[in-house]
C-alpha cells in the first residue's frame, strides 16, 4: 500500500465514522424550545462539531490501523473478493 493509498483510505473512513457521528446527541432548536424566526425547527442547537470530530479522528484511526493492517498482510487480497472468476488465475 503506498502512502497515497493509505491517506485515501484513512480519508474514507474519517467521512464515513463523521456522516454517522454527526446525528448521535444533536441537539434541534425544536427541542430546545428556541426556534429562531426564519429557520426550521429542525435546525441544530447544539452540533458540538469539534467534539465528534475528535471521536472521528479517534474512531477512525484505530479502523484504519485495523484494514491496513489486513491489507498489508496479504490476509484478504482483490483474488479473495473475486466471487465470479474475473481474474486470470494466479501462476504457479
Amino acid at each position: 500500500m503506498s502512502i497515497t493509498s493509505a491517506l485515501v483510505l484513512f480519508a474514507v473512513i474519517w467521512f464515513m465514522v463523521f456522516f454517522i457521528a454527526i446525528p448521535i446527541r444533536l441537539e434541534t432548536q425544536g427541542d430546545v424550545g428556541s426556534v429562531v424566526e426564519g429557520t426550521h425547527a429542525s435546525a441544530p442547537e447544539n452540533h458540538h462539531l469539534k467534539k465528534k470530530a475528535i471521536i472521528t479522528t479517534i474512531v477512525a484511526l484505530v479502523l484504519w490501523v485495523i484494514i491496513a493492517g489486513i491489507i498489508i498482510s496479504g490476509l484478504i487480497t482483490v483474488r479473495d473478493l473475486d466471487w465470479f472468476n474475473r481474474m486470470a488465475p494466479r501462476p504457479e
